[in-house]
């Protein structure tokens, strides 16, 4: 039996902003755990981060437009893409998403939001990646396969 899509009906994103939000509350209302004790020196490098993620984040999509395929998990894909960014990381949306999540963790000076990302990335992996994944090797076979061979799931 064939899937038919990733079988992914939240929107991704989520897990991130879940992430932050829990590591601001953290930070507010449990023990603050600060990046650094002079609070606006990292608050250049998160922006830097964050515009950084932002646009690798864009980058892929506007990859997927071009190549007329789902930018979203719950839709069926077209093709795999291999151009662009996924030419070095078969998720640069999710790889900047989690730098654009590190440059917020820096820009709200605490470091709570970084000591949950491996959570984050661990559901991430269970509940979008891995289904992901196994819809397109259902879907393309060896071109999958082959693809996920040659390129690295991260950076």
């Amino acid at each position: 039996m064939e899937i038919e899509n990733a079988g992914v009906h939240f929107p991704p994103p989520i897990l991130y902003l879940g992430g932050l939000l829990a590591g601001w509350l953290l930070d507010r209302f449990a023990k603050p755990l600060p990046l650094s004790r002079l609070g606006g020196g990292v608050l250049p490098v998160g922006a830097v981060l964050v515009v950084a993620g932002v646009l690798l984040v864009a980058w892929g999509m506007l990859t997927f437009r071009r190549a007329h395929t789902a930018i979203v998990p719950h839709r069926p894909a077209s093709r795999v893409v291999t151009s662009g960014p996924y030419r070095f990381t078969r998720n640069p949306m999710y790889t900047g998403l989690a730098i654009a999540y590190c440059g917020a963790a820096a820009a709200l000076n605490s470091a709570w939001p970084l000591v949950l990302l491996p959570l984050v990335i661990a559901l991430l992996v269970r509940l979008v990646i891995d289904r992901e994944e196994a819809y397109l090797a259902s879907a393309f076979g060896g071109e999958y396969d082959a693809y996920r061979q040659r390129v690295r799931r991260w950076l």
